[in-house]
């Protein structure tokens, strides 16, 4: 069973960029979806709002860092992965976040320009350049494709 989610929303802070020991880049993201829909009892308008935590790595969360903005309406593709750990008071604490496969800008109601960065080989680490920069958002970087395939 597939366990894959997409999401479309505002993000509510800036994209926090940061490296493992190994020098791999990893970024946090905030995420809100809003949903409004019609009561059919009393005809008004209902409106709620959901928070989720979204990280991603690499050439994408270096790409994200400097493409995304605070407010920046994106579209997440990506798995739910449950964490758990233990706070330095002993208490048990535990979060489901997306894991990010895919991360581009909603163009619904904004324009993107992408510039394609050089592809890396084997070996580059995420110390160099990142794969993709743009206004407004955009990504085209996946830890998915292979150093052989074009993202498009």
């Amino acid at each position: 069973m597939a366990n894959t989610t997409t999401i479309t929303g505002n993000l509510t802070r800036e994209p926090e960029i940061r490296y493992t020991r190994e020098g791999q880049a990893t970024a946090q993201l905030g995420v809100a979806v809003n949903r409004r829909w019609q009561d059919r009892a009393t005809q008004e308008w209902q409106e709620a709002t959901s928070f989720f935590d979204v990280v991603c790595w690499r050439e994408m969360a270096e790409n994200a860092a400097e493409s995304l903005a605070r407010g920046s309406r994106v579209i997440v593709t990506g798995r739910l992965d449950q964490r758990s750990w233990e706070t330095a008071d002993g208490d048990k604490r535990s979060k489901v976040e997306v894991t990010a496969d895919e991360i581009g800008p909603s163009l619904r109601w904004a324009t993107a320009q992408v510039t394609k960065n050089e592809r890396r080989g084997p070996g580059e680490g995420a110390s160099g350049p990142p794969r993709a920069t743009a206004s407004k958002g955009a990504s085209d970087a996946s830890p998915g494709y292979g150093y052989d395939d074009e993202p498009f």
